[in-house]
């Protein structure tokens, strides 16, 4: 998702894709900190986020690399 298509999601559905980015980021690993600050970082991708903890990467590492 882009910044772009972010904004142009009403309130409502901004909460949701936010809680959801955040939790699916908990779940994979990353602390809540850093799951707060990539979840709010919209134009981070998430998937690439999931795949690199995947993959073997730590969840503070895959952060730094994604910030």
């Amino acid at each position: 998702m882009t910044a772009a298509q972010f904004e142009d999601l009403c309130i409502d559905e901004a909460a949701e894709v936010l809680a959801w980015r955040f939790d699916a980021l908990c779940r994979c690993g990353f602390d809540l900190d850093a799951a707060a600050v990539l979840a709010a970082n919209v134009e981070v991708d998430l998937h690439r986020a999931i795949e690199l903890v995947g993959r073997g990467c730590p969840p503070q590492l895959a952060a730094r690399i994604l910030i």
